[in-house]
């Protein structure tokens, strides 16, 4: 495969994702590798989740704890990405990278391929467990890595790049510093390739996937995104001619909003300025992205820390026809003797989801959820599934259980600790087998503690330690907007005229909100304040929540501290990572001016 180092660096290199989580459209890898021209092909693997997973996995067996799923994605398109010329970056490595390395090279010889493998380490901080609180039960401690270990083994003639926990942008912009010769200080081009990268991680969500307007466009079938990325940053992002879904301003946006903070987007290699993005429709299915600037990253990388928390059990009564509330209170008074002296922790929902006079049993129907935690397995396992089991005929008219219950679960917390960038090694491992140390960014960036606090993304940023120079962070300042418009109004759901996207970042929710017109923005940023949200979102009312303005994007972003709990993998909540948190929101009635209607 050909070098893009040695390419002109005037020329555009053109990178696309066929992998947004661990799970993804299988077809993908294919799809990309025969819809048209492409240099790299990236693919995205790795979560909180997932990596709780795989820790799980390599429990089992040391040789494990990588995404098998891509191993078998290669079997079939090796060859073509080998014939094409498209070098493949993926962070499938998961835990075990060297590991995965070493199989895809096998997978190389039977195919008779001559292929270079290289992979990036040093991520692993699981042998440091006694330096992180709370360190029982930890099955996975990883520091989110930068790009420059990609970006030296693709430099060193790699055709495979396999890493472990890097920033998801990392596999963007290693290729575009490798293809364009960029250094460690120049800011606004690895700031701009972050953006790119931020927009292509989550494959089909940059194409009209999850996309609140989405019956505008035939979003059957979205194709994967791509990026024409140039030599100062700048990028278009635009996907195979032919494939579904759409390219727009909006969904570029709302891929933009997706799991961010605040205007400074904090990473190990650069902190890339949101409210600097201008977004500008080209043509069909392609988006410019321009005049983005960075900064200087943080002292410091994030460490994702994934243990045991426990045990989980959940059991949903189907409550149906009329004295729902009584029939609930009934199925508590007779449970709740038994789990008294149980479960450390018990939680009861009652979902509504019943209407007066159905025409089906199922719309008559609601649903009671009890769920049960503790350290213990016993005190969540059969002891609550026979209390709940044997009720059957001794309950409320009309029981049973949507699944009969099991014997619980364990489930996973996810937390984060900080180490300065000097103190964890990062490898890259070139296909001879030679290693190569990363060094850490030459120039870090001190931010205040408020902003430290306050402008918090992935990856996160601590107090740093002594890393020279220092750059001071200017204090932000919520950006002044014009009067919003005057008139009547209509009260109606929010989403008729804004768009929304919400996830996860451990267990805080991110909700971003945008609308698409130049009127329409100062009313959202007049109307959508903490307090108005608390208000809409009840569930929300106590908790501390962060709000941020992007008036280049036309959007207000929301940091909800506490909302999921533990974290995904603790499924503390109804919808564990927030992803329909948004659409909510759009669902709730406010008064909007008739002029934007």
């Amino acid at each position: 495969m050909p070098n893009p180092a040695s390419a002109s660096t005037v020329t555009p290199l053109r990178i696309g994702n066929a992998s947004g989580f661990y799970g993804d459209r299988f077809a993908a890898f294919r799809e990309m590798l025969t819809g048209g021209p492409l240099d790299v092909l990236t693919g995205d693997y790795l979560a909180e989740l997932t990596m709780l997973i795989l820790a799980r996995e390599r429990l089992k067996d040391p040789e494990l704890g990588y995404a098998k799923g891509f191993l078998r994605q290669l079997e079939e398109c090796l060859r073509l990405a080998h014939d094409r010329g498209v070098r493949i970056v993926v962070n499938a490595g998961g835990l075990n990278p060297a590991r995965l390395a070493l199989k895809i090279g096998e997978l190389a010889q039977r195919q008779g391929l001559d292929l270079k493998v290289g992979h990036v380490t040093g991520d692993d901080l699981l042998p440091r467990a006694a330096e992180f609180a709370d360190p029982a039960g930890l099955l996975a401690a990883n520091a989110y890595l930068g790009a420059f270990g990609i970006a030296d083994c693709l430099t060193a003639g790699a055709d495979l790049v396999v890493t472990g926990r890097v920033t998801d942008a990392a596999l963007v912009v290693g290729p575009a510093a490798a293809h364009f010769g960029w250094s460690r200080t120049d800011f606004d081009a690895l700031a701009g390739a972050v953006v790119a990268g931020h927009v292509l991680e989550c494959g089909a969500q940059a194409t009209g996937g999850n996309y609140a307007f989405f019956t505008e466009h035939d979003t059957r079938h979205p194709g994967f995104p791509l990026a024409e990325l140039h030599a100062d940053g700048s990028s278009v992002i635009t996907k195979h001619p032919g494939t579904g879904g759409a390219v727009t301003v909006g969904t570029v946006t709302a891929q933009l909003l997706y799991e961010t903070g605040g205007p400074r987007y904090l990473g190990p290699d650069v902190t890339a300025r949101l409210d600097t993005v201008r977004l500008e429709q080209q043509g069909p299915d392609r988006v410019r992205i321009s005049a983005v600037r960075g900064e200087a990253p943080p002292a410091t990388l994030k460490v994702g820390l994934n243990r045991l928390g426990g045990w989980r059990n959940e059991v949903v009564f189907v409550l149906t026809g009329l004295d729902i509330e009584a029939k609930a209170a009934l199925i508590r008074d007779q449970l709740d003797p038994v789990l008294a002296d149980g479960p450390a922790e018990v939680r009861w929902t009652l979902a509504r989801t019943d209407q007066p006079d159905a025409a089906t049993e199922q719309q008559a129907s609601a649903l009671l959820q009890l769920t049960v935690r503790d350290a213990d397995q016993a005190k969540v396992g059969r002891a609550v599934s026979s209390a709940a089991v044997e009720l059957g005929l001794a309950g409320y008219p009309g029981f049973h259980l949507t699944a009969p219950p099991g014997p619980g679960a364990p489930y996973g917390v996810f937390s984060s600790a900080f180490v300065a960038q000097d103190e964890v090694p990062h490898w890259a491992v070139r296909s001879d087998g030679t290693r190569q140390a990363v060094a850490p960014a030459p120039v870090t960036l001190e931010p205040s503690p408020e902003a430290a606090e306050r402008e918090v993304t992935e990856p996160e940023a601590a107090e740093p330690k002594a890393a020279e120079p220092k750059v001071a962070a200017p204090e932000a300042a919520e950006p002044e907007t014009s009067a919003p418009p005057t008139g009547p109004t209509r009260r109606a759901p929010l989403g008729l005229i804004a768009g929304a996207r919400s996830g996860d970042k451990g267990g805080d929710a991110n909700l971003g909100v945008w609308v698409r017109s130049d009127a329409a923005w100062p009313w959202l940023a007049a109307t959508l304040t903490v307090d108005r949200l608390r208000q809409l979102l009840p569930e929300t009312a106590e908790l501390t929540i962060t709000r941020h303005l992007l008036p280049n994007l036309r959007a207000v972003n929301f940091v909800i501290e506490g909302l999921l709990g533990e974290g995904v993998a603790a499924q503390a909540r109804f919808d564990p990572q927030a992803k329909a948190l948004g659409e909510w929101l759009r669902s709730r009635h406010v008064e909007i001016p008739e002029s934007l209607l």
